[in-house]
């Protein structure tokens, strides 16, 4: 099997970008293991703080933060940070090439019961046109990362990454310390048999979200005929990781639970990096009508309904 570094050289990747994905993966082996350690290492439970984002932060999240934080702005290539947990961006070196936007750990709410959690990440080219701690610097579309990427600690601790090309999947070796080429192409079959949704939401759904899941739901007797499955992790990291491994279809639709906050999910943070993954895969990932990656950013925590995976699922989403 392939190291991470020898693969990303034969895909071409340039040595500064493969530094940062080092560094990144670097903080992925120290959370890997403190998740691992669960109570034994005291990062379980909640703090008394709120993030910007309203959520109250888990002593985990604040953690794996400050790692990657520390990390990312030690490294001489990384220009800027962009944490979902953060205000505001967080200037590192000056005139270095990259900026670096990442979700610490996906899937809080996980953390105490020893459920799927993840960190993502997406890289972009650093702006010479703005200063360093801009949040202009992140207002580029999705379309413009140069690599993208998520950490999901589970049973092993693996690595989805695209750099452009496909989307490939790497596993931690735990005896070296060394991300391992495990599988060289993920692949999305277009069509699905599983779907993955949060149902407690379902009364304050679209007409179309209703629609299309009433349809699923009816099984061999409905519109679609045949069995439909739904699986539901509450963690996106986990439920995308499960399409990109066995194909379906994961949604995160607007919904009226909340009329000032209509759409769940970041689209710097979560969802640019995962339409990214999906895409190189032969999914699609869409926001309400548009693609994810065409999306042009108008603030630093702006959020984005989300419905990305098997291409023709998706599309019948669309046409709901």
């Amino acid at each position: 099997m392939k190291r991470l570094i020898p693969a990303l050289r034969a895909d071409g990747v340039p040595l500064e970008l493969i530094m940062v994905l080092r560094t990144i993966l670097a903080a992925s082996k120290e959370i890997s293991f403190r998740v691992s350690q669960g109570a034994l290492s005291g990062v379980l439970g909640s703090t008394l703080d709120e993030n910007i984002q309203g959520e109250t932060q888990k002593k985990l999240d604040i953690l794996s933060n400050q790692l990657l934080k520390d990390m990312l702005l030690n490294s001489p290539d990384v220009r800027s940070i962009a944490s979902e947990e953060e205000d505001n961006v967080v200037a590192g070196k000056e005139g270095a090439a990259y900026i670096v936007a990442f979700d610490p750990l996906d899937g809080s709410s996980n953390i105490d019961i020893n459920g799927q959690i993840g960190t993502i990440f997406t890289i972009y080219a650093a702006r010479d046109d703005v200063p360093a701690d801009s949040p202009l610097q992140f207002a580029q579309p999705g379309s413009a990362q140069l690599a993208a990427g998520y950490v999901l600690y589970g049973p092993s601790t693996m690595m989805a990454l695209t750099t452009g090309g496909p989307t490939r999947l790497y596993t931690l070796d735990r005896t070296n310390g060394s991300y391992l080429l495990t599988q060289e192409q993920m692949q999305i079959n277009p069509d699905a048999s599983e779907f993955s949704i949060n149902m407690a939401n379902q009364r304050f759904w679209g007409a179309n979200t209703q629609n299309y899941i009433a349809n699923l739901l009816a099984g061999e007797t409905g519109p679609r005929g045949k069995r439909y499955n739904m699986r539901w992790n509450g963690a996106m990291v986990g439920d995308v990781h499960r399409v990109l491994q066995r194909g379906g279809i994961f949604l995160y639709p607007e919904d009226s639970k909340n009329p000032q906050q209509p759409a769940k999910l970041r689209l710097l943070y979560e969802a640019n990096p995962m339409a990214m993954l999906v895409e190189n895969a032969g999914g699609k990932a869409v926001a309400n009508n548009q693609r994810i990656l065409d999306i042009q950013p108008t603030s630093l925590h702006q959020r984005v309904a989300v419905v990305c995976g098997a291409a023709n699922e998706v599309d019948a989403y669309l046409n709901s």
